[in-house]
């Protein structure tokens, strides 16, 4: 089964940190998805830009309301995504355990997913 693996952490921490600092976390994070990638099981991995580039729509009227920023104002913000294939919870919750051993403070967020083509979507169920 298809994880989405959200990562949250505090942006202010992680922007503050040294290019030395963001390298030295993204060299131990790249250990991890070498590791994924020879078993299978990584599939995307993306950093996202800070929130100051983030654009918002937001439809709750006739005309959508588009914003800067995120839609939400928070202490942790989220910073990237991985996409892994994991048999099941436990197996998907030890890929997590160990992200989290090489980015400190970080938070995740795991999600099963679905793949959506609306030229397939006839006669499945939803949520499936």
């Amino acid at each position: 089964m298809m994880y989405a693996i959200l990562c949250y952490h505090e942006e202010d921490v992680v922007c503050s940190w040294t290019q030395e600092q963001d390298d030295a976390v993204m060299a131990k994070i790249a250990v991890v998805q070498e590791r994924l990638t020879k078993a299978g099981k990584m599939g995307a991995s993306l950093r996202l830009l800070p929130t100051t580039a983030a654009t918002t729509l937001r439809k709750t009227q006739e005309a959508p309301l588009v914003i800067d920023g995120p839609f939400a104002e928070t202490k942790e913000q989220l910073l990237g995504f991985y996409l892994v294939d994991a048999a099941d919870l436990d197996d998907v919750l030890a890929i997590v355990k160990d992200l989290s051993e090489v980015n400190p403070g970080a938070t995740y967020e795991i999600r099963p997913v679905r793949a959506f083509f609306p030229d397939q979507r006839a006669g499945q169920k939803t949520g499936t």
